[in-house]
């Protein structure tokens, strides 16, 4: 059983930044995705980063320039670094990663930014 254990959220002011954490139970390199969704009171949840086994990342219009994935391969980890952040951020974050057309959940990190 894959466990998703996040971890990094709390409450920030307008401009400022984050880093989540995303430690998975096995090798990040069994999985072909990892990414980070977001889901705000009220709304779907959205794809806010994802990167390919190869190393390529995608992003969220929202978020290009101002959030950055990245891999620590030695602690099969995954983390989402989050700069300038805006009240329209404020979301419960999710880790997820797929392999082989499964996909696995962690239980959420809330962010909020407000003054």
């Amino acid at each position: 059983q894959v466990q998703l254990v996040e971890s990094g959220g709390g409450l920030v002011q307008p401009g400022g930044s984050l880093r989540l954490s995303c430690a998975a139970s096995r090798t990040i390199f069994s999985f072909d995705v990892m990414g980070w969704y977001r889901q705000a009171p009220g709304n779907e949840r959205e794809l806010v980063a994802e990167i390919i086994l190869g190393g390529n990342t995608h992003y969220a219009d929202s978020v290009k320039g101002r959030f950055t994935i990245s891999r620590d391969n030695a602690k099969n980890t995954v983390l989402l670094q989050m700069n300038s952040l805006k009240p329209e951020d404020t979301a419960v974050y999710y880790c997820n990663a797929l392999s082989s057309g499964t996909n696995y959940w962690g239980k959420g990190t809330l962010v909020t930014v407000s003054s």
